[in-house]
């Protein structure tokens, strides 16, 4: 036990935006003392996962062609690996909250202004191969996608690497820094007094996001997608 809460560690969880992880999030999250729960999304993105208009058309305005592109992507990885609709665990944080009475808080930078930053700062050869990427991967078979997720599984290390070498200026932006900021986030709940907070994240934030609150001081407990995916919890429920 901790005598104040904000000695408590930081409990991070790595998720795959794309895999179904409502039972183990909430065997993990249901059970926990918990002051808050933390979520990779902004505003924006938030209010369209978590309280969608059915009538409306996505807003994609102002969103490069490639962005939206691999947002279709993950939904069709989503629904052709059962995990459903992309972004399905953040949804399952956000449900355990309400279901808690817990504050969610959103700690990811606007999606819009991050985005338009990578698209600014991104040499035209990793553009080419970041367009040419989301457009092989929708001609990847199933089968390859789900061998592709377990060897991340087993080595997300490697991923990262190739992702820093194939394309520094998206490993920067949408990893380094965002762990940054998302960082800066958690400590000032911590000061607010949330010490016992789960943050649900991508699994490749875990490590920086981990390393960069380790820097400010705060305590961080783990668990990796390989770890989460094989938690046991109750049947999930309808989202």
């Amino acid at each position: 036990m901790y005598s104040r809460t904000t000695e408590a560690p930081v409990l991070l969880l790595g998720a795959a935006h794309v895999v179904d992880l409502e039972r183990p999030l909430r065997a993990i999250l249901e059970h926990r003392v918990l002051d808050g729960v933390a979520v990779e999304l902004d505003r924006e993105r938030a209010s369209a996962l978590l309280h969608p208009d059915p009538g409306a058309p996505r807003n994609s305005n102002g969103l490069p062609f490639v962005t939206r592109l691999w947002g279709a992507l993950q939904r069709r990885l989503g629904e052709e690996i059962g995990g459903g609709e992309a972004g399905a665990e953040m949804k399952v944080a956000a449900t355990v909250a309400e279901e808690r009475h817990l504050p969610l808080f959103l700690i990811d930078d606007p999606i819009r202004a991050t985005v338009l930053r990578l698209i600014q700062t991104m040499p035209f050869k990793e553009r080419v191969q970041l367009l040419v990427g989301a457009l092989a991967a929708f001609l990847i078979p199933t089968r390859l996608i789900q061998r592709e997720v377990d060897r991340y599984a087993e080595s997300p290390e490697e991923y990262t690497t190739a992702l820093r070498q194939a394309s520094p200026t998206v490993a920067r932006v949408l990893l380094d820094e965002r762990n940054e900021h998302m960082a800066d986030r958690l400590v000032a709940l911590r000061v607010q007094g949330y010490g016992r907070i789960a943050a649900v994240v991508g699994d490749a934030h875990l490590p920086g996001l981990a390393a960069a609150l380790g820097r400010r001081g705060v305590a961080v407990e783990t668990i990796p997608f390989s770890q989460l995916r094989d938690v046991t919890g109750p049947r999930p429920t309808p989202l």
